[in-house]
């Protein structure tokens, strides 16, 4: 499975057996997450939910269709596969990703209240933009937050997003809805990346998301 390293994070793509670990998550975080998210099932909270969640995020992930990944602290004298503990400290995920003419995925990310305001999310999402450039081959990827988040402005100002537009009632979160900043990063140096006449051809083909750069 994939299993991307950075200094202090491990960011991999989690089996089934990471259900509780991410229940677990989910629980600790619900005051700190809710004013961001949509209404979420009765059972969201639950291993159940999550065994369900993790089985399809795979399929996903094998079909080329997204890259959803849990963040762990790493432990850097760990042998090679035991890089981090168990316990979930957020979740960073490429969503919608169309190939074609597009070459595009949607950025998705939360991190544990208790680690906020150390970088971490930072890390961990270069990390992910350089496999989506580099292994996915991806030309763009997008970004929204409300007005009002500051945190996230600033995390993806700092990795380079830029400003490309601003969505009234753009998503139903936290009971009403809620106008959008939309950003975007383009892939750098785009003319060396741009894809050829053969990979248009094969833009119905779903791309091996298995190869990676640890």
């Amino acid at each position: 499975m994939l299993q991307l390293l950075t200094e202090r994070l491990v960011v991999e793509v989690p089996g089934v057996s990471a259900a509780e670990h991410v229940a677990d998550y989910c629980r600790r975080n619900r005051g700190h997450l809710g004013p961001w998210e949509p209404a979420r099932p009765l059972d969201y909270h639950s291993r159940s939910f999550w065994v369900r969640q993790l089985r399809a995020a795979l399929d996903e992930f094998h079909a080329g269709q997204s890259v959803r990944t849990v963040l762990r602290l790493r432990h850097p004298g760990a042998p090679h596969g035991a890089h981090g503990g168990e316990r979930v400290i957020g979740v960073a995920n490429l969503s919608q990703i169309v190939r074609g003419a597009f070459q595009s995925a949607v950025f998705g990310y939360s991190l544990d209240e208790e680690m906020v305001g150390q970088g971490l999310m930072h890390e961990a999402l270069e990390r992910i933009l350089r496999y989506a450039f580099d292994d996915l081959q991806l030309h763009r990827v997008m970004a929204a937050y409300r007005p009002e988040n500051d945190r996230s402005a600033a995390v993806l100002e700092r990795l380079g997003f830029e400003k490309e537009g601003f969505a009234r009632d753009y998503l139903f979160i936290d009971g009403a809805w809620r106008d959008h900043v939309l950003t975007a990063l383009i892939r750098p140096a785009p003319d060396k990346a741009r894809p050829s006449e053969a990979d248009a051809a094969e833009s119905d083909r779903a791309t091996d998301p298995l190869r990676s750069r640890t």
